[in-house]
């Protein structure tokens, strides 16, 4: 299966063969400047079962669907036309969350207004998935993938975002973590439940922690590896959740830890300097990061200190692509699709300009913004849902049938490819 619109395809022979480098085995030393090839492939393929998050997403406040997920879970990546990932990884479960903190992104979360919307203060917030036979001879080793979905809300909570760190109780419950303090509101979208709630009776913590450990047990006797990932708000929660499972041994075999590896992308800081030393301290359970920041995004200079920056990191600057609206502003410099659009190209040998280093097609970077110049004709947000939504039936009237349930019991829209 093959979409022309799609040049990356499935991770490398090369890739495959490389992949505990890949993911961190010496902390990407080498690697990162100049950026390895099979490197760029590993972090866009991983950056788009992020931006899947997006592309799913029912953000339409009249839908009593709003927050959900507009694919079911069977053909997920299909769905959201991955046909490379649809072949390798089926995804197991979706993840929910909510927050009870004040210091939370209020308008992070999506709350519609329809009188019959069935998800009250919870989100849809990304999903695990586990490769297939397939996917398994393709990627080297049985992967787990936790996916976090970031905000499709304005960036304005960025401007809002307190600065009160907490400890992070249940994670660490040791004397020594306790001044491995963390960002209060990531940590109660992670750990927050509702007892009436229909999706967070268990906290997203739990949620996740459970699959975890479900797939681990399942394929305890084959070679597993974990790889987290997220964007904006989704990349704190993807380290925050990471550092929980390496911490709480999720992901130990008798004979020894395999390995947790976060791709982050455009990720504000989690913790302060107790949770940095806690972070790198867990190197040891094979928990590694690579955070992914575009040079003038603000969103990673947030929180500022006492905050500090985890793992290491792989500069990008979309400023240098001929392709893209200059200069772009703050919502083009933070959008998931702009920042995989940087890591496909690199300066020229020249050191000046732009060149395409992986073949990815321009007209993703305009999905769900107005990001690519106007000569090259590709509309503004072209992804919506064809007629967003709306189908008629039978009977001649208009229904909103946005959403398939999670056994694929209804028909979605898909999205239809300009």
């Amino acid at each position: 299966m093959s979409e022309p619109w799609r040049l990356v395809g499935p991770i490398t022979a090369t890739a495959a063969a490389r992949w505990k480098e890949l993911h961190g085995e010496r902390s990407w030393e080498g690697l990162l400047r100049p950026l390895d090839l099979d490197l760029r492939h590993t972090v866009i393929w991983y950056g788009e079962m992020a931006q899947a998050t997006y592309d799913a997403f029912i953000h339409e406040s009249h839908s009593p669907h709003a927050g959900h997920s507009r694919f079911g879970r069977k053909r997920f990546f299909e769905r959201v036309m991955l046909p490379g990932h649809a072949t390798t990884y089926r995804v197991t479960r979706f993840l929910y969350a909510m927050s009870s903190a004040r210091a939370a992104p209020t308008n992070a979360f999506v709350r519609g207004g329809h009188s019959r919307r069935g998800y009250k203060e919870s989100n849809w917030i990304g999903y695990v998935a586990v490769a297939t036979d397939e996917g398994k001879a393709a990627l080297g080793r049985r992967d787990v993938v936790v996916a976090w979905g970031g905000t499709v809300q304005a960036m304005e909570w960025v401007d809002d975002l307190e600065f009160a760190m907490v400890h992070p109780k249940g994670i660490l419950g040791d004397a020594t973590g306790v001044d491995a303090m963390v960002h209060r509101g990531w940590l109660s979208t992670y750990t927050s439940t509702d007892p009436a709630s229909t999706h967070n009776k268990e906290s997203a913590r739990d949620q996740v922690l459970a699959e975890v450990r479900k797939l681990v047990d399942t394929y305890k006797d084959e070679e597993v590896s974990i790889t987290v990932t997220g964007h904006s708000l989704g990349a704190a929660l993807a380290t925050l959740s990471a550092f929980d499972i390496a911490e709480n041994g999720y992901n130990c075999k008798p004979a020894a830890a395999f390995p947790v590896t976060v791709f982050a992308f455009a990720s504000p800081r989690v913790g302060g300097t107790g949770f940095k030393k806690r972070f790198h301290a867990a190197a040891t359970a094979g928990l590694r990061v690579l955070r992914v920041r575009n040079a003038r995004d603000v969103v990673p200079r947030y929180p500022a200190l006492p905050y500090h920056d985890v793992g290491a990191e792989l500069v990008i600057d979309t400023s240098a692509s001929p392709y893209l609206k200059i200069p772009g502003d703050k919502h083009m410099l933070h959008n998931l699709e702009c920042y995989l659009h940087g890591v496909a190209g690199a300066p020229t040998a020249a050191g000046e300009g732009f060149e395409h280093v992986v073949e990815r097609d321009v007209a993703l970077v305009n999905k769900s913004y107005d990001a690519l110049k106007d000569e090259y004709g590709v509309p503004a947000a072209w992804w919506v849902p064809w007629n967003r939504g709306m189908v008629i039936g039978d009977d001649g009237r208009w229904r909103l049938v946005d959403c398939e349930d999670e056994d694929d019991r209804e028909h979605a829209v898909v999205p239809v490819k300009k």
